[in-house]
């Protein structure tokens, strides 16, 4: 399979279609479109390390959730975090690709998945109107406190804490990996109890608990990262003889 065939087998699972307007994701260092993939680095994000690793090790793909290119660059030159990165991987043959909005919102996604790792059942989209829906909302099995689900959210996300603003009982749940503070409207008015995010904001975790809502934020990565075994999944399902590895990159922790 080549570097252009994963792209394309990888776009047709998570459609173009789904992506926000505003987003940047996709093909966005390709060297050589007819160079064999054979090896491919899943990520989160493409660090400095991320792609040091790549070059260092001979992959040919790296393959993330967020993209590299999210704001964009006015020059390709030697300075800059963003501008090394790609010239360092385009002078090696790697290519990165992203599929950031999108996965967010397709089926067996970021967000799909984090309703799983939390126990939910009869998951349904849900997002801001008129746009597409990212999010999911579903039911726990039965209520249970505010406070437990968060111990259940950080032993789920193998977390070292959450934050929890509010409390009571909770059973119908949303979930929104990431950045969620555009969805705190949008989950109050599909009905839930609890929304569960990586980051909401200070002013709308203050809000929400006097509208009857509870949050739960435990991380943007956290919320986010179970999603590079998913990928590598799928590359797998591609191409089986393919050899992916999947890196973390989480460069913030609690001291």
């Amino acid at each position: 399979m080549t570097v252009f065939e994963l792209y394309c087998y990888l776009e047709e699972r998570i459609p173009a279609a789904l992506r926000a307007e505003w987003d940047h994701d996709g093909l966005s260092c390709c060297p050589d479109r007819s160079r064999r993939a054979s090896r491919v680095l899943v990520a989160l994000d493409l660090t400095e390390q991320v792609a040091e690793h790549a070059v260092r090790n001979c992959f040919d793909v790296i393959l993330t959730h967020h993209p590299l290119l999210f704001r964009g660059i006015q020059a390709l030159v030697d300075e800059g975090t963003v501008g090394k990165k790609l010239l360092r991987l385009a002078c090696n043959g790697v290519a990165a690709m992203a599929f950031h909005t999108r996965l967010d919102a397709v089926t067996g996604g970021v967000n799909d998945l984090l309703a799983e790792r939390i126990g939910l059942s009869d998951v349904q989209p849900f997002g801001p109107a008129g746009e597409v829906a990212c999010g999911r909302i579903g039911m726990l099995a039965v209520p249970v406190k505010a406070s437990d689900l968060a111990l259940t959210v950080k032993k789920a996300l193998d977390v070292p804490a959450v934050t929890l603003s509010g409390g009571g009982t909770v059973q119908r749940i949303a979930v929104l990996g990431g950045e969620g503070g555009d969805y705190v409207s949008a989950a109050r008015a599909a009905g839930a109890d609890l929304f569960l995010s990586g980051n909401v904001g200070y002013h709308r975790a203050l809000d929400a608990p006097e509208e009857g809502m509870a949050i739960i934020e435990a991380g943007h990565y956290a919320t986010e990262f179970p999603i590079c075994a998913r990928l590598a999944e799928w590359v797998k399902e591609a191409d089986p003889t393919v050899t992916v590895e999947i890196m973390p990159t989480r460069t913030a922790v609690m001291i």
